[in-house]
């Protein structure tokens, strides 16, 4: 699915800008570890690692674009806060960066936003505003706001800065992996895989970009098949995170998840289910159904086998705690 053509958006945004991104945040966001897994590098037989994001003070890896856009706001625009819009992690990443920078935040979220999720923004002191039953409606709320206070929106992932800001991952990446061929990145918005892909793209080595949604309302997938972003209704799912539009006027992420991009995975509800209780009894990692999704992908083999290292971004671990527990109810060790 990789395409090669340029387009004027995309030539904007520069490697530079993740690099920049790097020094930028440096002083929040510290660097995740990379660790191998010997039980799912055994069923594939390849070196598989997991980019431990879910270990970021939010939980998630959105602290990175959220961070770097927020720190490169000019002190008039902290004064008068920020706003945004999101399917928690975002809205998290948001609250806890303006937190630690005593500037004033509101996220709104919709009605399907897990209770997990609505507890931490709570937590992190920010101002919560509950509208409709999708991102989308969130996000028309979060714009009336900002025409209402002068708040400045800080986007989920249609933004250059919020996009380098998730590129400083493909940078770790490479630095730690020497033997990397292959990336698998949840894909939703397209925020990550902009700017993991915009990183290992833009170096001499031959690296697989591989996008993994959930069946149900991948609008960015569907949005790819028809040439043009598109709007979806969201469907229940246990990757949450991956819900909500790309925006019918996207300016970035459509065309850079096009670009760079070289196959997309889309994984049924029960492989998304039984991989968060697998990682559970196996790794005792926690993870949220988007975070799932990668690790379906390998316990599916759907990853063409070929040589070097795979690595897996694990994107975050806000579920709520009785969901896990179900699953692993559900798929015993047995089982596995």
């Amino acid at each position: 699915m990789a395409n090669t053509h340029l387009t004027k958006e995309t030539q904007n945004m520069k490697i530079g800008d993740i690099l920049e991104a790097r020094e930028r945040i440096a002083s929040i966001v510290n660097k995740t570890p990379m660790i191998q897994s010997i039980i799912l590098s055994e069923k594939v037989g390849r070196p598989v690692y997991l980019k431990l994001e879910n270990v970021h003070e939010v939980g998630a890896f959105k602290i990175r674009g959220a961070a770097n856009k927020i720190l490169s706001l000019t002190e008039e625009q902290k004064k008068r806060g920020v706003a945004t819009y999101s399917t928690g992690n975002h809205g998290m990443a948001v609250a806890y960066v303006a937190n630690k920078l005593g500037i004033d935040a509101v996220v709104c979220i919709s009605n399907r936003v897990p209770k997990a999720k609505v507890d931490s923004l709570k937590r992190l002191g920010a101002q919560i505003e509950i509208v409709g039953d999708s991102q989308d409606d969130a996000g028309v709320r979060c714009y009336e706001l900002e025409k209402e206070k002068g708040l400045t929106v800080i986007q989920p992932f249609d933004d250059p800065h919020v996009i380098a800001g998730q590129g400083t991952i493909g940078l770790e990446l490479m630095e730690d992996l020497p033997n990397l061929t292959d990336v698998i990145v949840p894909l939703s918005g397209g925020g990550l895989l902009s700017g993991i892909g915009l990183a290992v793209k833009s170096s001499e080595r031959d690296i697989r970009v591989t996008g993994v949604s959930m069946e149900q309302s991948a609008v960015m997938y569907e949005s790819l098949k028809v040439g043009k972003p598109i709007e979806l209704e969201e469907s229940e799912t246990l990757a949450d995170s991956l819900l909500g539009g790309i925006g019918l006027d996207n300016q970035y992420t459509f065309n850079m998840v096009r670009q760079y991009m070289d196959d997309v995975l889309l994984i049924p509800e029960e492989e998304i289910a039984y991989a968060m209780a697998y990682m559970m009894d196996k790794h005792r990692i926690i993870m949220e159904g988007a975070a799932a999704t990668g690790i379906a992908a390998i316990l599916g083999n759907k990853i063409p086998h070929q040589t070097g290292d795979i690595a897996v971004i694990i994107s975050g671990q806000n579920v709520d705690i009785s969901i896990l527990l179900q699953l692993i109810q559900k798929y015993t060790a047995d089982e596995m």
